[in-house]
Order: C-alpha cells, then structure tokens, then sequence
C-alpha cells in the first residue's frame, strides 16, 4: 500500500512526487513510455525559471534523479484502468495492480504528428511542436506551420515576429481558426498562406532541409526551402482509460480546473491531460505541487 500513485513521469507527476514526498507521503510513480515526457524533445529549454539554458533531457534527468533521491519508486509500467475502493484506489496495469490511498493522473498530452518518414528522426534537428518552446532558435531564418486552427494560427503570429518568412500550410481551402488571427497574420509581410496543400515528404537526413508539397486539387507537386516546421495539427491527451473515474470534457480532457481534483474523491489531475488554457512546464509544475498538495490533505483528513 503506497500513499500516493501517480501515473506518468512528465514535469507534472514528478513535481508531485517531489512535493509528497517532502510531505512525508511514500509514492509510486509509473510511467508506460519517457520519463521526462514531451519535453524531451526539446533540444533546448530557455523560458524555466532560475536556468538560463538547458536541453529537456538535462530537465528531466534533472527532474528523476530528485525524487528517486527524495525516496520515490519508479516503475516501467502501462496503467490501463482505477477501480475506486472508497478509501483505497486500485491501480490497474499491464502487469499487475497496486494499492494506494490516493491517485494522481498525469499521463500529459502528446503531439499529434505528420505521421511522415523520418519525422521522428528530425525532432529537433528542425521539426517542432510548439513555437512558444523553440520559436526563439529559428530567428531570422525561414520556417512553415503545419495546421489552420487556433494553435496553427496563434504559432505563425509568434514565428513572424521573429522568422524572416513564415509559411502557413493548411490541407483545407479556409482556415477553421479564428478570423481575427487570420487577418492579424495577413497584415503581415513575412507570412505567407498555401492553403488546399499537404506535406508528402521532409527533406533531409540529418536536419529539415524542406518539404515536398501535393496540391489537393490537382495533385502538383512543388518544393518549399524552410529552416524549421512547427507542425501544429492538435493535442491528443491520453486519458481514455480514466473516463469513468476522472469524468472527460468534450476533447477528451479531465474535467477539472485548477484546483486539480477530479470528480472521485481521492483521485487528483496535473498537468497537460487536465483541461486548461496554457500547457507549458511552468503550468505543469504548478499542477504538480497543486494535486500533490490536495492528495496530502486528502489522506490527512
């Protein structure tokens, strides 16, 4: 019997373990894939308090080797479902059950990807995910976002402040953003739209060199030099085996805000699977300590 589980190994559940076990709580921490989770990808993180400079895998490593020295168990495993017992909480896996007294879900998000040769091999030599992250390494070089929502629409805005020349590429005719952020992007001189388009192909080995394009209508191909991709296509949060016990929004979210509790007492949420505005480290942390915090008080009483 642990005092707290908490299911996944990102900036959110490993900031709760730390703050649990400074609480003088024992904790399980699982995770089914990267201990560090999507911030690993980034080559670089400049935008964390107190460090001016660091690779994601340097945060994470940063990140684990605290709470394993804090106390924390750490275990390779893929959570498939919660039973609530009333008082206790049954962790579900693909290779057995644990028992605690309190759960906090931190499973984050993941980027939905191009799904195109090579992309994997090109995160970060070129390939991102998020603007507000890497924006700042394209400065004044040439760089294209995949997408035509909000996310898309809001990263070019970013980009161009920065980048010589954005491209916006979007499979469909009419962007499904919002019309105030397409005409912010058009009063601008370094954006340029190429609508009814798809990436068929990423140029290069071992760094972006640039994309092959395919015309919807009439299935053209053309080549377009770029710097960097920001592909900004969605978020697919990864919560489906906690629809009963956590209650999901409508995009498949838990349904809490931020005082991080779910609709089952003793289950708690942090970070990007929670449904929220802004999903960055920073917030991420913040739900950490936040659900960590309330799990304690839970188990107090």
């Amino acid at each position: 019997m642990h005092d707290i589980i908490i299911i996944g190994a990102g900036p959110a559940g490993l900031t709760a373990a730390l703050y649990a076990l400074r609480a003088d709580k024992s904790v399980l921490v699982l995770e089914k894939g990267t201990f560090g989770g999507q911030i690993t990808y980034s080559p670089q993180i400049e935008n964390y308090p107190g460090f001016a400079s660091m690779s994601g895998n340097e945060f994470a490593e940063k990140l684990v080797d605290q709470v394993i020295s804090q106390g924390a168990e750490i275990e390779m495993e893929t959570v498939t479902a919660i039973r609530d017992n009333g008082a206790t909480k049954t962790v579900v896996t693909e290779d057995g059950e644990h028992e605690a007294k309190a759960v906090i879900i931190a499973t984050g998000v993941k980027h939905r990807q191009t799904g195109l040769p090579n992309e994997n091999e090109l995160v970060g030599a070129g390939i991102s995910y998020c603007a507000v992250c890497d924006g700042a390494f394209f400065k004044g070089q040439t760089v294209a976002v995949l997408g035509g929502g909000n996310s898309a629409l809001q990263e070019a805005v970013l980009l161009s402040d920065t980048c010589k020349k954005v491209y916006v590429i979007q499979n469909l005719d009419y962007f499904t953003g919002e019309a105030r952020l397409v005409e912010k992007l058009k009063e601008k001189d370094n954006v340029e739209f190429i609508m009814g388009t798809v990436i068929s192909e990423l140029k290069g080995e071992k760094s972006l060199e640039g994309l092959v394009l395919k015309k919807e209508s009439d299935s053209s191909i053309t080549e377009l030099a770029v710097d960097g991709l920001f592909v900004a296509i969605g978020l697919i949060p990864n919560n489906a085996a906690f629809a009963d016990i956590a209650g999901l929004n409508e995009w498949g979210y838990i349904d809490s805000d931020e005082s991080c509790v779910t609709k089952t007492a003793g289950v708690f949420v942090a970070g990007d699977c929670r449904q929220k505005q802004i999903r960055q480290i920073t917030t991420a942390t913040a739900d950490g300590s936040i659900a960590a915090l309330a799990a304690c008080k839970y188990i107090d009483g």
